[in-house]
């Protein structure tokens, strides 16, 4: 099979053989739905294909081509009467730089914008009623020149817009004042932007624009808009575009099936790799029906495909580079008042991430200036795909879960930006852990987290209190997906393991061990110490503690159920080491290792 990575033109996927998730039984509703359209999406998540695959379908200049790439897809089995019935522009704002003045933007705006009609009016040269002038420093013109051509023709114009929002969301991202008076120019009055959306506006009231498709990551942009176009209806959210972009698992494991039995893999071997490809990639829902599937990320999934088929083998680095820029999302929010916060709850889950619907209307000015509340925050990182819908609390609330492993990762990186902001101390630290990953041994961890890393807490504003500051402390030392399956909070045989970590199937040949973690926590409080006295103690004065010792057993009557339903989803290949964690306050840590046998006599 040919996998499309990186590829967005979807002539060349078709025409070329390219693999192709069908997704054009979406074109009778979508056209039902209305004429201007704003449809949002992560980056990287297949958004430039489908805005291609429409200008194909609808492109007048397409129609001899019409069974070359339609014929064997749904589509073409039952088009519509629209197809191949329009003239077609697309304009793509991710081309568009956001450096400079205001008016280095709005001339690298209008220089693409009026790019993109010289573009048309070549393409559709035979068929205009009048030719196209283009104006230089001036593409709200040029594009009403391009309709005065086509007022003469039997066709309208499908305009199709990619990433409406990416100049915008980098100047905001940058956080810099002199971003939002550059945004200003472009939107506030009869700025730039906001001029050439009320021509497309003024061009759909019968003077030849009779549809517009607009694609985008956020709607921040929708929002400083306001009068100057207020026409479209967003369906981001609808239960029927859910999967409009991304893949399903059936289509997985298809597709995984013809890989595998091209290396001559087992059925076995077929199903450990959809369970990593669902780990690693899976998660992402886009809608608030919780009935509703989740769905793959398909840039990884291509990135997964493309590799295993070539090498028979998974990928060493399951993020894809091209998704890891997702990090400067999370390193915004983590920059605001209170969203270190929202870091650390989200890869906790506890307090669960939710609100009572996402933010649908926030502008340039309230990212750059506005006091940025938890809602805000969250549904920001949920728009960016860091974020995705899991579920519902008790009183309807939206639940907001980090979807995937790779995701984690990048949150994972950044709590150790805001932790262990000094490298060398990073470095120690994992190599603390490594002595756990290859021999079992806890102690040298332990002894840095007690040494090094808890001091960090006492300089810290966050709201921990009880064991998820430990396993914080572990997860971000611990963190190795290269090498591992990390989970934190593994549904496991009517229980929840506190920390996992799985030897990934290819890294088994190593000598390196399978982890299982639970933590307790004392407050020293309760254990009436202050922290210097807690410090203070030898490690076995704190090991008999009686709190201390109580929390132990607590946790060690835990571990082997937790255990056992370990064994049971992975088999006896696991080289399982299980292992309870008591920390007294942010000061000293306790540990102890399961006795696995005297805990299968237990269970006998």
């Amino acid at each position: 099979m040919k996998f499309p990575y990186g590829i967005s033109d979807f002539l060349q996927v078709m025409s070329e053989g390219y693999f192709y998730v069908d997704r054009t039984d979406c074109i009778p509703l979508l056209e039902d739905l209305g004429k201007q359209l704003l449809f949002l999406r992560p980056r990287r998540f297949g958004k430039s294909l489908l805005l291609s695959m429409l200008a194909n379908y609808y492109d007048v200049a397409r129609a001899d081509q019409f069974e070359l790439l339609f014929g064997r897809l749904a589509i073409g089995r039952a088009p519509t009467p629209l197809h191949n019935q329009y003239f077609v522009m697309r304009w793509d704002f991710s081309l568009v730089a956001a450096q400079g003045t205001a008016e280095d933007i709005t001339q690298a705006l209008y220089r693409h914008v009026n790019a993109r009609i010289h573009d048309f009016a070549v393409r559709y040269q035979d068929r205009l009623s009048s030719p196209v002038e283009i104006f230089p420093t001036d593409a709200v013109a040029s594009f009403e020149s391009s309709l005065t051509a086509m007022r003469h023709t039997p066709y309208k114009l499908y305009l199709l817009i990619d990433e409406y929002d990416n100049f915008a969301n980098e100047l905001a991202m940058g956080g810099h004042p002199a971003g939002k008076k550059r945004y200003d120019a472009l939107l506030r009055g009869e700025g730039t932007l906001k001029t050439l959306f009320k021509a497309v506006k003024g061009g759909a009231s019968g003077f030849g624009v009779d549809r517009v498709f607009i694609t985008g990551v956020s709607p921040v942009v929708l929002s400083d808009l306001t009068s100057g176009y207020n026409v479209s209806e967003t369906i981001t959210l609808q239960p029927e575009f859910n999967d409009l972009c991304g893949f399903r698992e059936d289509e997985i494991a298809v597709t995984l099936r013809q890989i595998t039995a091209t290396c001559g893999w087992a059925a076995a071997q077929a199903d450990e790799a959809l369970e990593m490809v669902r780990t690693f990639y899976n998660g992402y829902r886009f809608t608030t029906n919780m009935a509703a599937e989740r769905i793959y990320n398909p840039t990884l999934a291509l990135y997964f495909f493309k590799h295993f088929q070539r090498a028979c083998g998974y990928p060493e680095n399951m993020l894809d580079s091209n998704l890891a820029m997702d990090r400067g999302k999370i390193a915004y929010i983590a920059s605001l008042p209170g969203g270190g916060q929202i870091i650390l709850d989200a890869v906790n889950g506890a307090p669960t991430l939710a609100v009572s619907a996402l933010a649908d209307r926030f502008g340039v000015e309230d990212m750059l200036m506005a006091v940025k509340d938890a809602p805000f925050m969250a549904s920001f990182l949920t728009y960016f795909g860091v974020l995705t819908f899991g579920g519902r609390t008790p009183s309807g609330e939206l639940m907001l879960t980090i979807p995937n492993l790779v995701v984690r990762r990048l949150y994972v990186e950044r709590i150790q930006d805001m932790l262990l902001a000094d490298r060398h101390l990073l470095d120690e630290g994992r190599q603390a852990a490594r002595g756990l990953w290859q021999t079992g041994n806890l102690q040298p961890l332990c002894n840095f987290i007690e040494q090094r890393y808890y001091p960090v807490f006492d300089n810290r504003d966050y709201r921990w209190a009880n064991e998820l500051t430990v396993k914080t402390a572990f997860l971000t030392l611990l963190f190795n997906d290269i090498a591992y399956i990390m989970d934190s909070e593994t549904a496991l045989a009517r229980t929840y393991a506190d920390l996992t970590m799985i030897v990934r199937p290819e890294m088994r040949q190593y000598e390196l061990l399978d982890i299982l973690l639970e933590f307790k926590y004392v407050p020293l409080k309760e254990a009436e110490l202050t922290g210097a006295a807690a410090r203070a103690l030898s490690a076995a004065a704190v090991a008999e503690l009686p709190l201390v010792k109580a929390r132990l057993a607590e946790a060690l009557a835990i571990l082997p159920q937790t255990r056992a339903g370990l064994l049971a989803r992975y088999g006896e290949r696991l080289r399982l080491r299980t292992f309870a964690v008591v920390s007294l306050g942010f000061d000293r840590l306790v540990w102890q290792e399961l006795n696995v046998e005297r805990s299968l006599e237990g269970e006998e």
